[in-house]
């Protein structure tokens, strides 16, 4: 009998799919992107999730007896080894990942193009299939670390050319360039890699299903099909993942669930920096933070970013500067806060910013003027990080609102002096998470003041005072402006 069909409306933008045509995508808003395709309906032979559930209810009357490795057991007699984790050869991706890869996880990477995902990948696979003993050449132990890359976007030549440039070049690293899921799992069962890479998701197709390439039902059955072959044959696998214009991952959101990590790779094209963080891992914590620095030789890891957000060591004596400290998961990271106040000739004083929410600082303005006795409301205003940072944080408001007086006020930020604070409307200084490793982190860089608000626990770090303040006005004094 012959399988069913239904008919879908997918977004080629950001993966929505619906039943129905519309001339504007109702999830992004995109004019004129949504194509249709064939889904069939969930019938013999159509995928093979559906077919071993149909195998396994039609055998469960004549199972009699289990082999031990699918049989229940009781949890207090099942082993698990915490210690069996392959090192990618980066110890900030280790430490995004809990310490390592485990074997049979997927792990997906998502970023925008050319934010350097393959470039990451690409060297990681390097890195391990490296991580061999060189006087084991023609034995077995030799192939111990063989990394299998998997592209579908670009040929082998062409990955060859990358690898090269980043020096990831090794004789246990394999490289594929197929789009069929099939041949991509033959190769993964044929090979039994330490680590698999498929580049990317999107671009695998199966033949068991209709639907065009990236589409939901594509992306769903090599997922599927790519975790059980990672679980059964314990093999770590990495995928690709392509985003849309608002940063999210293209596709169905049930990819999402069906990988046990989900990373973030995030970085400005103005900027070196590269930030990779989870957002999902089954196998360690979601708020760690790893620091990668993009460069022609590929990408280095940056172990200490706190000199990347500084124009210089905390000594300044120009005015309009500020630093505060923020937190990206357990890492506290310095950022500097620069502010322009001039005399504005426009009707409606302009307010330009840069790494800084807008509606903060039209806030902070506004209560400076009422608790701060300063009137910046007719002034053109100006606020910038260093370095493309963040600074949307409510701690990073008491440095905000130095750097705008200390502009104003042409006079410059008492030296090796940092403020960390949320301000209310109010004016009172409110506290903010976490303070112990932020002020720890500004007396090992050198710092040796401290703004901060009341705390209930007092804290004591040697090499740096810690200033309590209650309210705007003296934050401003103790800041020396």
């Amino acid at each position: 009998m012959a399988a069913k069909s239904t008919t879908y409306y997918l977004c080629s933008e950001c993966g929505w799919s619906g039943s129905k045509w519309y001339g504007r995508c109702p999830e992004c808003g995109e004019w004129g992107t949504l194509s249709e395709f064939h889904e069939p309906k969930a019938t013999s032979g159509v995928s093979r999730a559906s077919t071993r559930s149909r195998n396994a209810k039609n055998n469960i009357s004549t199972i009699t007896n289990l082999d031990s490795s699918v049989d229940a057991q009781p949890i207090s007699e099942i082993t698990a080894d915490n210690g069996m984790r392959i090192h990618t050869g980066f110890s900030e991706f280790d430490r995004v990942l809990g310490g390592g890869l485990v074997p049979g996880s997927v792990t997906l990477i998502a970023g925008e193009p050319g934010i350097g995902k393959s470039t990451l990948l690409l060297e990681t696979a390097g890195k391990i299939a490296k991580n061999c003993n060189e006087s084991a050449k023609n034995t077995a132990e030799y192939t111990k670390n063989l990394v299998l890359y998997i592209s579908g976007e670009e040929s082998k030549s062409q990955v060859k050319l990358r690898a090269s440039r980043i020096n990831a070049i090794s004789q246990n690293l394999l490289l594929a360039s197929t789009t069929d899921l099939n041949t991509a799992l033959a190769l993964i069962e044929k090979y039994k890699p330490t680590l698999a890479i498929v580049d990317s998701a999107q671009t695998i197709v199966s033949s068991d299903v209709e639907g065009i390439t990236g589409g939901s039902t594509q992306v769903r059955e090599v997922a599927s099909a790519l975790i059980d072959v990672a679980k059964t044959c314990d093999i770590p696998i990495l995928l690709v993942g392509h985003v849309t214009k608002d940063g999210s991952i293209a596709g169905p959101r049930t990819l999402e669930h069906l990988v046990d990590t989900v990373c973030q790779f995030e970085g400005d094209s103005q900027t070196a920096l590269r930030m990779l963080r989870a957002v999902k891992n089954r196998f360690g914590p979601t708020d760690e933070v790893g620091c990668f620095d993009m460069s022609g030789d590929g990408i280095e890891e940056v172990p200490d970013p706190s000199g990347l957000f500084l124009s210089s060591n905390g000594d300044c004596k120009n005015e309009g500067t500020c630093v505060t400290f923020t937190l990206e998961g357990h890492r506290s990271i310095p950022i500097e806060i620069q502010a322009l106040v001039t005399d504005s000739v426009l009707p409606a004083p302009r307010r330009a910013v840069s790494g800084v929410d807008t509606n903060r600082i039209a806030m902070l303005t506004a209560v400076l003027y009422r608790h701060g006795g300063l009137n910046l409301l007719s002034k053109d205003i100006y606020v910038s990080t260093i370095a493309g940072a963040k600074a949307k944080e409510p701690a990073c408001d008491l440095a905000i609102v130095a750097s705008l007086a200390s502009a104003a006020k042409n006079k410059a930020v008492l030296p090796l002096t940092c403020a960390i604070g949320e301000i209310s409307l109010t004016g009172q200084i409110r506290p903010a998470s976490r303070m112990e490793p932020r002020i720890r982190e500004a007396a090992r860089i050198g710092y040796k003041r401290a703004i901060v608000c009341n705390m209930r626990k007092k804290i004591s770090i040697p090499g740096i005072d810690i200033i309590e303040v209650e309210n705007l006005k003296e934050a401003l004094n103790a800041l020396g402006l």
